[in-house]
């Protein structure tokens, strides 16, 4: 069962196409990686996923419902939640605070309602030592676990990663992956876009390739690094 389909979606700025009809399906409890060369459309694929942008063309259908005109805002109550390649916590407030907001606002519900689930989160994601530490005295590692959890304070059923692992160091990076490994083992689907790949390969079980906003591949993600296409438009690589 599919639990989000786009279908011959496209997205153009002015002379520019950015999204070039995509279409695909990602199964319920899967994770699907995203590469691509810088300029792909990766991020505004994202954004036609979560309702910042809208398509000019195609359908989006999300658990089962069209929500190709639905509001960002529904979207994320309706399960689809995101982290960015970029963290930008609300830096005066504590980690456990930040959480707060995402929730009562990612799912429309009271701060007690949401309490005991964002200190459930926090042990998920290892910040709960730093529940209590305003967000701008972070490390690195530690912001994008906190972006990590904003995502997951709404209670997503497809968790849509952005570059989460960029700006790591090695060890930094496996300390990551183990956490979205355990998110990804308690059902939730996850698309995952990352110029990091073996971080990306050693988690998903599909991947999928943009190219000017075209879908150029999608599989086995052994099987797609091995294209010649592939390697020469992501890569670099003239086979």
């Amino acid at each position: 069962m599919s639990i989000l389909s786009l279908k011959s979606v496209s997205k153009s700025f002015g002379a520019l196409t950015v999204t070039d009809d995509a279409s695909f399906d990602v199964p319920q409890g899967q994770a699907l990686g995203i590469i691509g060369p810088n300029g792909a459309g990766k991020s505004t694929l994202f954004n036609l996923i979560t309702g910042n942008i809208r398509a000019d063309q195609g359908r989006i259908h999300f658990d089962g419902r069209d929500i190709t005109k639905v509001s960002a805002m529904e979207r994320c109550l309706t399960g689809i939640g995101r982290s960015f390649q970029i963290p930008q916590p609300f830096e005066k407030l504590t980690v456990y605070e930040n959480l707060l907001v995402a929730a009562t606002h990612g799912r429309n519900m009271s701060e007690r309602a949401v309490r005991d689930d964002c200190i459930d989160v926090l042990e998920r994601t290892e910040l709960i030592g730093r529940a209590n530490t305003p967000a701008g005295q972070l490390s690195l590692l530690e912001r994008k676990r906190l972006e990590l959890s904003r995502a997951m304070a709404t209670q997503p059923k497809l968790l849509l990663l952005d570059e989460i692992a960029g700006g790591l160091t090695e060890g930094e990076c496996q300390a990551l992956i183990g956490t979205i490994k355990d998110v990804h083992a308690q059902g939730v689907t996850i698309i995952w876009i990352e110029h990091v790949l073996h971080a990306l390969t050693s988690v998903v079980e599909r991947l999928l390739v943009l190219d000017f906003g075209k879908v150029i591949g999608l599989g086995d993600p052994q099987q797609i690094m091995a294209s010649q296409e592939v390697r020469e438009i992501y890569l670099g690589i003239d086979v």
